[in-house]
């Protein structure tokens, strides 16, 4: 009698082990690799110290318990092995970039380059153009001047416009309207020719401090002059 409430007590205490939730709780709530299999093994002694002797645990189901153990502490070191990686590339672009500083490029923009009594940006078209105007604005978005730089291939182009008769004091900005041979619109990306002062990084990747537009993503950079 004695012997069968012995039994039946470990039983109920063998019930209330799940091994392979409770190594799951523990893995969630584990910040290193080595908490994570110390607070698995506990586990494993106290379920198979409070086992039926009647019927102890499988070893198939020990098996397949160290496994997942192992691949969750894999998972870990691999994420972190990653993270370091992710780390040093950074870095590694962060110096190439620095070799940038003090250097002329073509970022996204719209904003025209005055040197002297010259203006100057540039355009990249999808596609070939059969006409290409340059309309140029003054910052309150008057329009000041219209110039047609005829037919062009799709690529990258730069372009110069005489400044001399352009308000001086004043940021002036440019807009290309390019069209194809059947009259539609050619898609086109306006690009101004700045100066980096100065690299860095956010959340988005690395980035770039430009003279007259300031902090800008490296992804907007279509040239280095």
């Amino acid at each position: 009698m004695t012997t069968t409430s012995a039994t039946a007590g470990i039983a109920g205490s063998t019930s209330t082990y799940n091994i392979s939730s409770s190594a799951t709780a523990a893995a969630a709530d584990a910040s290193t690799s080595s908490e994570i299999q110390d607070r698995f093994l506990k586990l494993l002694v106290a379920q198979m110290n409070n086992q039926d002797p009647m019927n102890p645990m499988d070893n198939a189901q020990m098996t397949t318990q160290m496994a997942q153990i192992n691949t969750v502490t894999g998972i870990e070191s691999l994420n972190a092995t990653m993270k370091n990686m992710a780390s040093q590339q950074a870095a590694s672009q962060m110096l190439q970039a620095g070799s940038m500083v003090g250097r002329k490029v073509l970022a996204e923009g719209n904003t025209l380059a005055i040197d002297g009594t010259t203006a100057v940006g540039a355009i990249e078209l999808s596609g070939a153009a059969k006409e290409v105007k340059v309309q140029v604005s003054t910052a309150s978005g008057q329009l000041i001047d219209t110039v047609s730089l005829g037919t062009l291939e799709a690529g990258q182009h730069g372009f110069s416009l005489d400044a001399s008769g352009y308000p001086s004091g004043s940021s002036l900005t440019f807009k290309v309207v390019a069209t194809a041979a059947d009259g539609s619109a050619v898609p086109t990306t306006s690009l101004m020719r700045d100066q980096v002062v100065a690299v860095g990084s956010n959340a988005d990747g690395l980035t770039l401090t430009l003279l007259g537009a300031g902090t800008t993503p490296y992804t907007q950079i279509h040239s280095v002059l």
